[in-house]
């Protein structure tokens, strides 16, 4: 395909706890196009759903509401991206022997990853799912993901039978040679879930520019 197919993340072979300096390795986040030449490209996300860095960062103020009390650990299983006509299965995801956080096999457009070294959908801290915007048919899973509105839900089953549904609260998309690890993957003291694929300008030589990041927190469990 010529391109790699998978997120740069921290060497296994690091100790660091899950906190912003492993956080910040992983920015290289580039899921390249594998040459679909579909006549359009992906939605890229609009002006006013962009994060609002004054309310909704890791200094959140204190009236902003609590939410449901975070659930314990248990690995994902499928994502629900009702907006968007999202409803698929989810495999885990990791690093492999160069550091680099792989991503879901590219061949089932209709698959979802998410990486199981990090943190549970609906546990404390912030949750990564990750998914391809399209493959050599056409587009893939996340492909409208650019698309997304605040407010608009993210529902996560889990292997322990439960399900975190998660709210949006922004949606960005950032320049891969610039990607701000820090700001995406910080824990903000709450229960939350990032969603990201591919997004930005396109080229054959270099694939896609940057990476459309979702931004959510839970809101209820069941």
């Amino acid at each position: 395909m010529g391109h790699r197919q998978e997120w740069r993340g921290a060497h296994p072979r690091r100790r660091a706890p899950w906190g912003p300096l492993t956080l910040a390795l992983l920015t290289g986040l580039a899921l390249l196009r594998n040459g679909s030449d579909v006549g359009f490209g992906p939605p890229q996300p609009a002006a006013a759903a962009a994060r609002d860095s004054a309310a909704d960062g890791p200094s959140a103020p204190t009236g902003h509401a609590a939410g449901p009390p975070a659930l314990p650990h248990a690995p994902a299983s499928r994502v629900r991206l009702p907006a968007i006509k999202v409803d698929a299965p989810m495999v885990d995801v990791g690093l492999d022997r160069e550091g680099w956080i792989e991503a879901p096999p590219p061949q089932d457009p209709n698959l979802a990853g998410w990486y199981q070294n990090g943190i549970a959908p609906g546990q404390r801290g912030t949750s990564i799912v990750v998914g391809h915007v399209d493959n050599s048919t056409g587009p893939a899973v996340f492909f409208g993901l650019g698309s997304m509105k605040k407010g608009q839900r993210v529902e996560v089953d889990r292997f322990d039978g439960r399900t975190a549904v998660f709210e949006v609260y922004g949606v960005e998309v950032y320049d891969k040679e610039g990607f701000p690890g820090a700001r995406v993957y910080g824990d903000t003291g709450r229960p939350e879930l990032r969603v990201i694929t591919c997004g930005g300008g396109y080229s054959k030589d270099t694939g896609y520019a940057g990476n459309v990041v979702v931004f959510a927190r839970l809101v209820a469990t069941r």
